[in-house]
């Protein structure tokens, strides 16, 4: 049974900094790429960082150079450090995994239950 589980959120203030984990088994994790989406109330989910299994990653626009998506495939575990938060960075964040190096939510096989990250102004 694949498992994928994220942990890290909270709330904190703008300018702070959390790093996400999501802790996978059941799967052969070095074979897959893993995305980072986030999804904020009323929203669309949206692609916030991805990684290739070979380590090629992908950062939103909205992310790019605060955001940093990294994995360690000897621990099954995938990380996005996040610097200088803000508050429209506000949302649940889901870990993914896929087997192609995809953007849509939908070309991911498998996803996680979410952890709430909250930024106060």
């Amino acid at each position: 049974q694949v498992q994928l589980v994220e942990s890290g959120g909270g709330l904190v203030q703008a300018g702070d900094s959390l790093r996400l984990t999501c802790t996978t088994s059941g799967l052969t994790f070095s074979l897959y790429a893993m995305g980072w989406f986030r999804q904020a109330p009323g929203k669309e989910r949206e692609l916030v960082a991805k990684i290739s299994s070979t380590g090629m990653t992908y950062c939103a626009d909205s992310v790019k150079g605060r955001f940093t998506i990294y994995r360690d495939n000897a621990k099954n575990t995938l990380y996005l450090q996040m610097n200088s938060l803000k508050p429209e960075d506000t949302a649940v964040y889901y870990c993914a995994a896929t087997r192609l190096f995809a953007n849509i939510d939908s070309r991911y096989d498998y996803r996680g239950q979410g952890t709430q990250v909250t930024v106060s102004s």
